[in-house]
């Protein structure tokens, strides 16, 4: 029987479709088995890629293998104590890092599968990262805690003496007129005037709240503390700028226009630099060690199985 050109044509798209649906199932050949979790060839070559791109290193396939090991293990163990970010959680903290690099979510997944990496890839490594430090220092709090007598003999030791210096507080509450991703130049503009006006009509903290608590599309958080040592100088310069009780000028953010009220300013002591860097040194250390005998533990009793090696 004769096959007419269009069905056979027909038959012909119809191979190659179920040729590349073959090509995912090669490429989700099972390696490793962690609790009865699988990971795939495609989990460790999308890991070796994300590995390749943030570090500018090409990685053991045996390292990606334990990296993800490690993964699993992780988020099991967060289950346990309750700690699982959702989703949300997640794209927020890709949005986050989509916001340090001055792009947008959108741009951070497009250049990210332009090198063939899918950004679940990295949301994924992203949640095992928020789950272990949540765990670590959730449940170690107590033996993370770094003593201040310590680390005023480390800095003695450093030949510094001086463990303080005056600094100034802030006092204040960020408030954001919310401009929709999208809008065109001459909306964020009428939104800028807008600011301009909310602005002008401020006197102090309690203004700012009864005002912008009542606006529509516009937000004011809660009061935020911070010292000199927190903030970089311009935007010190700025808040010393600023009388107390009125806003800074609107910027344009991811958020929106933003705008910050300062509620007080005064005067206080703050930790050295050399202080703060030995603090934070001597805190990395104890999370370091606390944090690799914890995944120490959990790998002995973790039931890791490797396939077709």
């Amino acid at each position: 029987m004769t096959i007419r050109l269009p069905v056979f044509r027909l038959l012909l798209v119809l191979a190659s479709v179920l040729v590349l649906a073959g090509a995912p199932a090669r490429a989700q050949n099972i390696v490793v088995m962690v609790n009865g979790d699988p990971i795939t060839d495609f989990d460790i070559e999308q890991r070796s890629k994300l590995d390749q791109l943030t570090t500018q290193k090409t990685p053991s396939r045996q390292d990606v293998i334990n990296t993800l090991i490690d993964d699993k293990i992780k988020i099991k163990e967060g289950k346990k104590y309750g700690v699982d970010p959702t989703v949300a959680d997640v794209n927020q903290s890709f949005e986050g890092m989509a916001q340090r690099m001055r792009i947008t979510p959108d741009q951070l997944s497009k250049s990210l599968e332009v090198k063939g990496v899918r950004p679940d890839t990295l949301k994924n490594r992203m949640k095992s990262e928020m789950v272990w430090t949540s765990l670590v220092r959730g449940r170690f709090k107590e033996k993370l805690m770094v003593g201040e007598k310590d680390v005023a003999d480390k800095v003695r030791e450093s030949g510094d003496e001086k463990l303080q210096v005056e600094g100034t507080e802030y006092k204040m509450q960020p408030v954001v007129l919310i401009v929709p991703r999208g809008s065109t130049a001459a909306f964020q503009e009428t939104r800028m005037k807008e600011a301009e006006q909310y602005r002008a009509r401020v006197g102090s903290c309690e203004e700012a709240n009864s005002l912008f608590r009542s606006t529509p599309n516009a937000t004011i958080r809660e009061t935020v503390t911070k010292t000199t040592a927190d903030l970089p100088e311009a935007l010190r310069k700025v808040l010393d700028d600023t009388p107390i009780g009125h806003m800074t000028a609107p910027e344009v953010t991811r958020s929106g226009i933003e705008m910050v009220a300062l509620c007080s300013r005064k005067p206080t002591t703050i930790d050295t630099p050399k202080k703060r860097e030995i603090q934070q040194k001597m805190y990395a250390e104890k999370y370091e060690k606390t944090q690799k005998a914890y995944l120490d533990e959990l790998r002995k009793a973790a039931m890791i199985e490797y396939r077709n090696r």
